[in-house]
């Protein structure tokens, strides 16, 4: 089958910062899945993974990355029981095995869900990643009630971004916040009041927005985009008792002390911990991508597909990595095979 992946960590421009090759058709087993893809989509996870991951020295063989996946199920391992020959699946992947820029690949059938019905494959390819961590951020560690906490603010930051896209929607939607987002640009800006934002603020000058809008605190803060950089602003602009969520990491330790005295609660969130550590919850993604499915079947959600490039090569590998690097993409990117 044909591959994608890299022996070396080199800038997107480089010629072998991807080569295309040819590997053996893996044969599933256990509770996998072999898929045969139809599209993908490129999130932050990849390039920084690119990035990061042979750094050192050379790999002898390349490595496969690549997530967020649409395809079909072409065989099935002795264990599963969730999915038949011929099933349309979608799902966000496992970061400890073999990725989606393949032709076909295996995945545990607990991490994948139906295919929503009424999307294409390359708008369903844009979902389950940002989605699934959108989803988490706001019901497994907020732990959101759309009852008891329907009014409460929520601040989205980099709300035209992958996850932001999918957040506001659910935010709004599933869990009656009011929902702020940041956004610079006009169209970042127009993107996000199309998603369902009751309010877009400037990050640039982002207290002195939000004081305009009557909301100088705000009750959750979920970080998207870049946790040193809004850690001490958000201690300041988070309500006693609020919650910050953050899934982008921090390459210094963090000063929990200045949460202390608003009692705040601070967590991470990872979508792929369920699968790395094969947790006795791992089936509540499958569950979590059906729901999702179903919503945007629905129409409650809409996909965040904004770029389709046609073809799996390596020319347009690059050009969605390119794309998701420069920082100043909006939705979604997504590669049709």
């Amino acid at each position: 089958m044909k591959a994608i992946g890299f022996k070396q960590s080199l800038p997107i421009t480089a010629a072998e910062s991807f080569i295309a090759f040819e590997t053996i058709k893996p044969n599933p087993t256990g509770h996998d899945l072999l898929v045969k893809i139809a599209a993908i989509s490129v999130n932050p996870v990849d390039f920084k993974v690119r990035q990061s991951a042979a750094k050192e020295a050379p790999l002898e063989t390349p490595k496969i990355i690549g997530w967020d996946a649409v395809g079909t199920v072409e065989a099935v391992g002795e264990s599963t029981s969730k999915f038949k020959v011929g099933d349309q699946v979608y799902y966000a992947g496992d970061i400890t095995r073999p990725g989606s820029n393949a032709e076909y690949q295996l995945i545990d059938e607990r991490i994948v869900g139906k295919k929503p019905k009424s999307l294409s494959n390359a708008e369903a390819a844009a979902m389950p990643l940002t989605s699934l961590t959108a989803y988490e951020t706001l019901f497994d560690r907020i732990k959101i009630n759309p009852e008891t906490d329907k009014g409460k603010t929520v601040l989205i930051l980099a709300g035209a971004g992958g996850v932001g896209s999918i957040a506001i929607q659910l935010a709004k939607k599933l869990g009656n916040l009011t929902v702020i987002a940041t956004a610079s640009r006009e169209d970042s800006i127009q993107w996000c009041k199309d998603l369902g934002a009751d309010f877009v603020v400037n990050h640039h000058h982002l207290k002195a927005d939000l004081e305009k809008i009557g909301h100088p605190e705000v009750d959750y803060i979920l970080d998207f985009v870049d946790l040193e950089g809004y850690w001490d602003l958000a201690a300041e602009l988070i309500k006693p008792q609020g919650h910050i969520v953050s899934i982008t990491g921090s390459n210094t330790p963090l000063n929990l002390n200045v949460l202390k005295n608003k009692s705040v609660t601070f967590s991470w969130e990872f979508m792929y911990t369920r699968s790395m550590f094969t947790t006795e919850d791992m089936d509540k993604q499958h569950q979590i991508l059906n729901q999702l499915a179903d919503l945007l079947d629905a129409g409650t959600i809409k996909p965040t597909l904004t770029t389709t490039l046609q073809g799996f090569t390596v020319e347009n590998l690059k050009e969605a990595h390119r794309l998701q690097e420069s920082g100043k993409s909006i939705g979604k990117t997504v590669i049709e095979f």
